[in-house]
């Protein structure tokens, strides 16, 4: 068995080359979310008894002077934090329970708080998420700027949807579905995300606008960490001729605002693709759970820790964009009940919410259910 353990061991095996990457990316993120939610609670007033990286039996932990425990639990796939008067997934106290509170506790309860309290709370962590990627945008950007193309055209691949088009080598996209372009990405990043929709492109042409329509098709791509996905393709190409590759560099400001035009496009981007993909038109193989986290977070360790860094991010976006949608028991569920609270003038009742929060919670494992599938059998 121990002839087993140099490979185990070695950057290319399972523990370090997988493991131990998937465990930092995922800590990373699950603990700015639920970071997000503990700083935010307690600005608002609102006790905590436990912040969690991890569900299941504590593996190590401490108390802090506020009598906070903070610990690292068994079971790594996410975390939680317990404000006071927290008796269930809902937020809300039983009676039993609720009468077994001091009145100090009472005070500093989190379903006693007014509900713009709860609610700042609540979507704190979804927000952390979102400034963690800006932040790491920001760094990447300032510290290395960004490589850019032109949009011109050098190639257009034979029977492709550019060349029934009609575009042709030497056009330069002016904009794309009423978009404006000024970078070659520009129009990979519109294009790509719309496989099967017709798209209106104008192009500039011996001076003049001409205006096309091209249907972008699925085709087969490399990502940066080597992983084949189905990308949407007009069948047009660029080169260092006539696009005319250039650094571009950013002072802190423009890093700045540059990370958050590019983490909104990834918001939007997931959104896009989810309702797309309700609707039968992404690929399922697209989706994937924990082991496919885990094999990118050990496919961009090998490129470097930069790579895993920008990993992080974007996972930062995905969970943090998943737990606004309005399905308990995600952090969504409780925003919408917060919301008809809001202008009823009061709770939603404890049954209701008990009964939305199961069929919330058995559609959360049938799609947990669903990236397992594929992480293991479906692709």
């Amino acid at each position: 068995m121990t002839d087993y353990l140099p490979s185990f061991l070695s950057t290319d095996g399972i523990l370090i080359g997988t493991i131990i990457p998937f465990l930092f990316v995922l800590t990373v993120v699950v603990f700015v979310h639920e970071m997000g939610h503990y700083l935010v609670g307690r600005w608002c007033g609102i006790g905590v008894k436990a912040f969690s990286i991890g569900f299941g039996p504590e593996i190590v932990g401490f108390n802090d002077r506020h009598g906070t425990r903070w610990k690292l639990s068994a079971i790594p796939l996410g975390g939680y934090v317990k404000f006071v008067g927290d008796m269930n997934a809902t937020s809300t106290p039983d009676a039993a329970a609720e009468a077994q509170l001091s009145a100090e506790d009472r005070k500093v309860a989190f379903h006693t708080q007014p509900v713009w309290k709860r609610a700042a709370t609540v979507i704190a962590g979804p927000l952390f998420n979102f400034i963690l990627t800006i932040a790491v945008f920001a760094v990447f950007f300032g510290v290395y700027g960004r490589y850019v193309m032109d949009p011109v055209v050098a190639e257009v691949r034979p029977d492709s949807p550019a060349a029934i088009a009609g575009i042709e080598p030497g056009d330069r996209f002016v904009s794309v579905d009423g978009r404006p372009v000024t970078t070659f990405s520009d129009v990979q990043r519109i294009v790509s995300a719309r496989g099967g929709d017709p798209l209106v492109f104008v192009m500039s042409r011996d001076g003049r606008d001409v205006t096309l329509t091209a249907t972008p098709e699925l085709a087969d791509q490399q990502d940066g960490l080597g992983n084949t996905v189905k990308v949407a393709v007009i069948g047009v190409v660029s080169n260092e001729e006539v696009g005319q590759p250039r650094l571009i560099t950013y002072s802190p400001g423009e890093a700045l605002v540059q990370a958050v035009n590019d983490t909104g496009y990834v918001i939007a981007r997931t959104g896009q693709f989810l309702q797309r993909f309700a609707f039968g038109r992404e690929d399922k193989c697209q989706l994937g759970g924990p082991v496919k986290i885990a094999g990118m977070a050990g496919q961009a360790a090998k490129i470097g820790f930069e790579s895993l860094i920008q990993l992080a991010a974007l996972l930062s976006v995905g969970i943090g964009f998943l737990n606004l949608l309005p399905i308990p028991p995600l952090d969504g569920g409780h925003l919408l009940f917060y919301a008809i609270e809001a202008v009823k003038g009061r709770p939603v009742s404890e049954r209701a919410m008990e009964a939305v929060y199961r069929v919330g919670f058995v559609a959360v494992l049938a799609f947990m259910a669903f990236v397992f599938w594929n992480d293991l059998f479906g692709c």
